[in-house]
C-alpha cells in the first residue's frame, strides 16, 4: 500500500470502506497517526455520508489527557487484499485519522523528502 507526505507534512493513505458486506466501497484518505492506538477515527460527517451503523460508545483520552466520550460504528475495510470488520471511533475531527491498530504486524516507511509512504 502506497501513500504520500502532503504540503503539510500529513502522511496520507488512501482507504476502502464500506458499512456492509452488500454496499459499495467508498475510498477516502485518512492520515496516518502513530499517536493513536485504535484503527480508525472518522469525522462524523464521514460516518454519516458512509451511513456506518453505530455499535454504541467508548471513553477516551485525547492527546491533551482530556477524557471524551466518542460513539463507535462498524465497517468494513479492505486491508492488504481482506475485508476486515472494524469498530470505528467519531468524532468531531476533520480528518480520518489511521492508527497503530491497523499497523500492527506491517512496515511503515515514510519519506519526508521524497513525499513518498509505503505500508508492507
Amino acid at each position: 500500500m502506497n501513500g504520500h507526505v502532503d504540503e503539510g507534512g500529513r502522511s496520507l493513505v488512501k482507504i476502502s470502506l464500506s458499512p456492509s458486506d452488500v454496499a459499495a466501497p467508498h475510498e477516502i484518505q485518512a492520515w496516518i497517526d502513530t499517536g493513536f492506538t485504535g484503527d480508525l477515527v472518522l469525522p462524523e460527517t464521514l460516518v454519516e455520508e458512509l451511513a456506518l451503523p453505530s455499535s454504541g460508545t467508548v471513553h477516551a483520552i485525547l492527546a491533551d489527557g482530556s477524557q471524551v466520550v466518542l460513539t463507535t460504528h462498524t465497517c468494513l475495510i479492505d486491508w492488504f487484499g481482506e475485508r476486515r470488520h472494524l469498530e470505528i471511533l467519531a468524532n468531531d475531527g476533520e480528518y480520518p485519522l489511521l492508527g497503530v491498530g491497523l499497523l500492527l504486524g506491517h512496515d511503515l516507511h515514510i519519506s519526508y523528502r521524497s513525499g513518498e509512504i509505503s505500508i508492507d
